[in-house]
């Protein structure tokens, strides 16, 4: 059975979509709705004072025909790590995965076959219809669940060429670790701009030359047989791929190193043959393929190491390597 992959990521959504509500002090029991539109108050606390989060996931279409979710416990706590700096209603871990599990079930006859797959995008809002709250979190909120049978986010083997920004920030730096959409619009300036003068696909932010991440994804480099990436902090987003990658690289005999280093020790590194990824549910693993840095372009010399990283992460993805971490979830 052919099942056909949409041109353009994000764009195709499954009929349907699990809403639960939170009101009266509890999450209420889910309801399931068209998934064209959605009707909230035009007060909305989310409209008027940012109070949403996200989160993005996937469920995969296996060799044996099998349909899993990969880690959507860890997505299912970065949302509630999220709502709770946002002070919003943290979601149920159980009526969460319960809506989320359904939604892959009633959506399974649309998932693509490898190397696709299908897309989830679970969205936190708060709901209050007061615009006077400006300094008081909603009481109210709504969970809601998009599922999109998608492509692949960046083709491999098309360039991907990074611009390194040392002015600027992607967000408030207490605010780096929450998955919302206003971080993702304070790097759109920049973005927008490095695509416009230099062909580049993202920024690499690294404020006063500490390296950070790019506009929607974490950033590692692969110097030889070390993974070099940047420690948690709350300036930037905590990765579910970024955690999977350190995780397998280790079963491949790599040795990861999470420290601070500047922009300095990056070019470097980059001159010297090292390799560097960007890591994210959309992409998974992207190698990067030259860096615009003080108006300069350097060309990564290869990509090998990470198209084989990112190989063994979708391996298990689709049931073609052993899952033995555990973070497969088996729907049908």
């Amino acid at each position: 059975m052919s099942r056909p992959v949409p041109a353009v990521f994000g764009s195709v959504f499954h009929a349907e979509m699990p809403v639960i509500e939170f009101t009266d002090d509890q999450w209420q029991p889910v309801k399931w709705q068209p998934s064209s539109d959605l009707t909230i108050p035009a007060g909305a606390h989310a409209l008027h004072y940012g109070s949403e989060c996200f989160e993005g996931l996937k469920a995969f279409r296996q060799a044996d025909g099998k349909i899993v979710m990969f880690r959507p416990t860890a997505n299912i706590a970065r949302m509630q790590q999220s709502a709770e700096i946002l002070h919003l209603p943290k979601p149920e871990t159980e009526a969460y995965l319960d809506a989320l599990i359904e939604l892959v079930k009633r959506a399974a006859d649309e998932i693509p076959d490898a190397p696709a797959a299908l897309y989830l995008r679970p969205t936190l809002i708060g709901t209050d219809p007061i615009i006077g709250k400006a300094g008081s979190p909603s009481q109210t909120a709504l969970l809601y669940i998009l599922a999109s049978p998608v492509g692949d986010y960046f083709k491999m083997g098309s360039p991907v060429k990074i611009l390194v920004e040392t002015e600027h920030i992607r967000c408030a730096p207490h605010m780096g670790r929450v998955k919302c959409g206003g971080n993702y619009a304070s790097a759109m300036p920049w973005v927008l701009k490095a695509k416009e003068e230099h062909g580049a696909a993202q920024v690499l932010f690294c404020p006063n030359g500490d390296v950070q991440e790019t506009g929607a994804s974490n950033f590692i480099v692969i110097n030889g047989d070390e993974l070099v990436t940047k420690p948690l902090t709350d300036e930037f987003l905590h990765g579910v791929t970024r955690d999977s990658v350190l995780t397998v690289v280790k079963d491949l005999g790599y040795t990861v190193t999470e420290r601070n280093f500047t922009v300095d020790e990056l070019q470097t590194m980059i001159e010297n043959g090292a390799e560097a990824i960007l890591t994210g549910t959309a992409a998974v693993i992207s190698p990067v393929t030259s860096f615009v840095i003080n108006g300069k372009e350097i060309e990564v010399q290869s990509q090998a190491r990470g198209t084989a990283i990112r190989k063994a992460i979708t391996d298990i993805q689709y049931g073609l390597a052993e899952d033995k971490h555990g973070w497969l979830v088996e729907v049908c």
